[in-house]
């Protein structure tokens, strides 16, 4: 059995969830997410805390119990507390700042990137080289980090580019180390 999908998930207080067959809704101070569980699964919900089954014990069953409790577990963080992901940009006149919700980064092209963020996601931009990102899914704001990334990821000889605030970036000697 699945060593994620066994464990339960405790409802804190302030929480409410409601399951609809397969799908379940969780709503909290933050707002309110829903997922669709797979046919696959059972859910199960007593007083406070939430069991998950397999209806089988297929590989794909098996893939899905751990997957749908992790999901459902991030649903209920974030909806009370939220998630957040720290951007960082390195290098000699790269830049970023907010106009209206429109993220503007100055990165080193011809011309400026602009990136719109979803609804339930938050961009804030502090000193110009700081980008914090939150919302309720820890998904999207996963996503949304990853593209920002994308644009211009670290360079292994000087290490410009964006990164992740924790990240560390390999550096290479290039031609004039040998």
């Amino acid at each position: 059995m699945s060593r994620i999908g066994k464990k339960e998930i405790i409802i804190t207080e302030n929480i409410k969830i409601k399951i609809d067959e397969s799908k379940i809704f969780v709503s909290g101070k933050k707002g309110q997410l829903s997922y669709t569980l797979s046919n696959l699964i059972k859910i199960t919900k007593t007083n406070n805390i939430i069991k998950l089954n397999r209806k089988n014990n297929t590989k794909k069953a098996r893939e899905m119990h751990g997957m749908s409790r992790s999901i459902i577990q991030n649903m209920i963080i974030g909806v009370s507390k939220g998630f957040e992901k720290k951007l960082i940009i390195h290098g000699i006149g790269y830049r970023s700042h907010i106009k209206g919700k429109i993220l503007i980064l100055n990165v080193g092209y011809s011309h400026p990137i602009n990136i719109e963020p979803p609804e339930h996601i938050t961009i804030k931009v502090e000193n110009n080289t700081n980008i914090l990102i939150s919302g309720i899914s820890k998904e999207v704001v996963g996503q949304i980090a990853a593209k920002i990334r994308s644009i211009r990821p670290p360079e292994p000889y000087k290490g410009k580019g964006i990164r992740y605030n924790n990240e560390k970036v390999r550096r290479k000697v290039g031609k004039a180390g040998k």
